[in-house]
């Protein structure tokens, strides 16, 4: 399942996580305080990932390393990627998320 929504038992929070076929987390989505608005976190990414890469930012970390946000329309970010070693390795992070992403495919882990 590409989507896992989880709840932290710390904070109460919910979460989103796209994964990859490998099960590799390649977005980490916004922290919320309602599950509705997870789910709603998660309409967002498929939303804005069925363009293409229009909606992703491409960052570089203090270290050198690339990475990329995902963002809504409104400029709101709405997920966040791992480090990556090359911008090569950025970009098919984000043909990746944008894949996984169109699969609307949800695991609770909450219920």
């Amino acid at each position: 399942m590409p989507f896992e929504l989880s709840k932290s038992e710390q904070s109460g929070k919910y979460r989103i996580y796209l994964k990859a076929n490998n099960s590799q987390i390649i977005l980490t989505g916004q922290s919320y305080s309602q599950k509705q608005g997870a789910k709603n976190g998660i309409e967002s990414i498929i939303k804005n990932t069925a363009d293409g890469d229009r909606q992703f930012e491409r960052l570089t970390a203090k270290d050198g390393s690339p990475y990329f946000v995902l963002k809504a329309k409104n400029s709101e970010v709405i997920g966040t990627s791992q480090m990556y070693k090359s911008v090569s390795a950025m970009n098919k992070g984000i043909a990746s998320v944008i894949k996984h992403a169109q699969e609307g495919k949800i695991k609770d882990l909450t219920v």
